[in-house]
């Protein structure tokens, strides 16, 4: 997995624009140079405040804007594919290059790929794929040779859920903070989610915690996530009381 040509902008028009429901332009506090913004500390906690209080509130996370090359397995992006409002996204394509290039075993995800010498019960998984790839490649090459449709739609029909597949991605803050928060992908059991099997590969949260501000405004805790940490203490206390 791999993230690529990260550019994020549109900060100064939404701090502009955040300000405008009470004509507070003059409080901004935050300079900007070309596409660089350092957001004050009042604008900041305008920012904060707005986050926590809801998705009618926070508009202006919706006009910042944030484009990146993502190159993932077919798996992931099945998951990813759920974010449909406000995400745009060109892909490499499948229909049109897949029989252009070598397959190789590095065109598939295998970053946590089962150590074969520790786990005895998957001692041959090296050689399946090796067996795999090369019915693959084979097919490729026929198709190529003959140009008939029915070595490409075969090779189509094998190719696993690991085939790595780069679309580049543009999406906004609104977009990130629904896909950071704790209740969607932020503890994801992939983890091209959520690193948290390998914090050392690279995956999603990791990425998205390099952007700017994104401690302050992605993985705050919205109040939804305060009152159910609430909660959760609550029933624990109620719960030791009724011991007692």
């Amino acid at each position: 997995m791999n993230f690529e040509n990260t550019q994020v902008w549109g900060f100064e028009h939404a701090i502009r624009g955040m300000r405008n429901p009470k004509n507070s332009w003059d409080k901004s506090d935050s300079t900007f140079s070309g596409t660089q913004a350092k957001v004050g500390e009042a604008d900041l906690k305008l920012m904060q405040t707005l986050v926590k209080s809801g998705s009618e509130h926070r508009k202006f996370m919706r006009q910042i804007f944030v484009s990146v090359d993502i190159t993932a397995p077919m798996y992931w992006w099945s998951e990813f594919d759920t974010y449909k409002v406000a995400t745009v996204a060109n892909s490499t394509s499948k229909m049109h290059k897949l029989a252009s290039t070598p397959i190789t075993f590095d065109c598939f995800e295998h970053d946590d790929f089962i150590n074969t010498e520790s786990d005895s019960d998957f001692k041959d998984m090296q050689n399946v794929w090796q067996q795999f790839i090369s019915v693959l490649e084979n097919l490729r090459i026929k198709f190529n040779e003959t140009k008939e449709k029915k070595y490409w739609k075969e090779l189509i029909r094998l190719l696993p859920e690991s085939w790595l597949q780069k679309r580049t991605v543009t999406m906004n803050y609104e977009n990130l903070l629904g896909m950071c928060s704790s209740g969607q992908r932020r503890h994801h059991k992939l983890n091209e989610w959520s690193g948290e099997d390998n914090p050392s590969l690279k995956n999603f949260i990791a990425w998205a915690k390099t952007l700017p501000y994104s401690a302050e405004l992605l993985f705050q805790k919205t109040r939804a996530e305060e009152l159910a940490e609430e909660n959760a203490s609550l029933k624990a206390e109620l719960k030791e009381l009724s011991k007692k």
